[in-house]
């Protein structure tokens, strides 16, 4: 299933056939494709191990459906189907285990979409109907290793973490000249859309609702285009409306954002970690926001020790955002001892360049480039960039402040490190 494309030998082929376990699922699969002109017998009574024997035999169709509910390890069975398979054959499989990690897996061994039992004809129908424009465009392999992607999380609600979202996926786009997708998770109480003065629209629910919807074509309707370069997905669900998904609509939108764009920003609420985990398996970069206080550094410890366990793979980056001057309720260099580890930025407190921000219904960078503070933003963003600023940032970062203002007169070392990134 993933091996190169072969078009030659289509003519053989039967555009559709499927191996079923129960009566239920086989009548549902049989009206849905006899709908669509195909043959209803195509859909015949069986598991995964009949169909490895059939297609051992026989050409395999173009769009292959197998049954997993009988199957006591089915990643080994589709390793199986894999080796009998024709190169371009695109698989569905159902089953009744509702779990986003057999998900992902199946999505990693070639498998196209994954349906539960009981089936729908809504959803049989549009996964099939999917499957068919998979199948007669092909899309090349993404190419991971030019994508990157970002995750910002807030450790406090009010850190100003969709605030600094918005700015640097504004950056990437327009001052970087990459394409970029922001993707605002926060489905009830998400400010990206707001920030950028846009209707959010219904995009994101319309795709936690149906997962095997989203493809490329969904992704560019669904999408609010913000500039040529930047486009958003979010949402405003009703309140009264619970979220009530296991994820598999996030780890298909991260993939098509891998192949829509250039650079992924996702404004990842804190809570979504507990439920979802598996939304930072493929991030490049995690930012960290926090305050200055003592429930700040008390939920650093934790989400930094979280992140320490389960996202390796990630380069993690801190910010301290609208630290004030003379006010602060935790100093420094305490913080820093709470979480054993130095901050990278710190960001001052600036009402008046959010204020003027929010009147012009800009992102933060955008409205004040000019603003000290909005040029630690865009330093933050071309050092997750690749650094590209790097050279000279530390005198660069030194012209920003001063410091004795920004940590009053008893600092008694060289505040010249406060804003020098790690």
């Amino acid at each position: 299933m993933n091996a190169p494309w072969k078009p030659a030998g289509q003519g053989t082929r039967d555009p559709f056939a499927a191996y079923l376990a129960d009566d239920a699922s086989i009548d549902t699969v049989r009206n849905v494709i006899a709908d669509l002109g195909w043959v209803p017998e195509k859909a015949a009574k069986g598991t995964l191990r009949t169909a490895v024997q059939s297609l051992s035999m026989a050409n395999s169709p173009n769009i292959l459906l197998i049954d997993l509910s009988e199957s006591a390890d089915p990643l080994a069975d589709i390793n199986a189907l894999a080796e009998v398979c024709e190169p371009g054959t695109v698989v569905i499989a159902v089953g009744l285990v509702n779990d986003v990690r057999l998900y992902r897996d199946l999505l990693a061994h070639g498998i196209h979409d994954y349906l539960l039992k009981p089936l729908s004809m809504q959803h049989t129908r549009d996964a099939i109907l999917h499957a068919q424009t998979t199948f007669a465009d092909p899309r090349e392999p993404a190419q991971d290793a030019t994508h990157q992607s970002i995750a910002v999380i807030g450790t406090r609600g009010g850190a100003g973490a969709s605030t600094l979202a918005t700015s640097l996926a504004w950056s990437f786009a327009v001052e970087h000249n990459q394409s970029t997708g922001l993707l605002d998770l926060d489905i009830h109480f998400g400010t990206g859309a707001l920030v950028l003065d846009l209707e959010p629209g219904r995009g994101l629910t319309d795709a936690i609702d149906n997962p095997s919807r989203i493809d490329g074509l969904f992704i560019e309707r669904a999408m609010i285009r913000a500039h040529d370069n930047l486009a958003i997905l979010s949402a405003e669900a009703p309140i009264n409306q619970p979220l009530l998904t296991d994820g598999a609509a996030f780890l298909q939108l991260q993939e098509e954002f891998r192949h829509a764009f250039q650079t992924t920003v996702i404004d990842l609420p804190r809570s979504m970690l507990i439920n979802f985990p598996h939304l930072l398996a493929d991030v490049n970069t995690i930012v960290v926001v926090t305050e200055m206080t003592l429930a700040g550094a008390r939920d650093s410890i934790r989400l930094l020790s979280w992140l320490r366990a389960n996202c390796s793979h990630a380069r993690i980056v801190t910010v301290a955002n609208k630290l004030h001057a003379q006010h602060s309720e935790i100093s420094r260099a305490d913080f820093e001892a709470s979480i054993e580890r130095k901050l990278d930025y710190l960001i001052p407190f600036d009402l008046k360049a959010a204020s003027h921000a929010a009147k012009l219904g800009q992102t933060f960078l955008e409205a004040n480039r000019a603003a000290k503070s909005g040029q630690l933003v865009a330093q933050i963003a071309a050092d997750i960039n690749g650094g590209e600023a790097k050279a000279g940032a530390k005198s660069s970062l030194l012209d920003l402040f001063d410091f004795k203002s920004l940590l009053g007169k008893k600092a008694e070392k060289p505040a010249a490190k406060t804003a020098t990134p790690k």
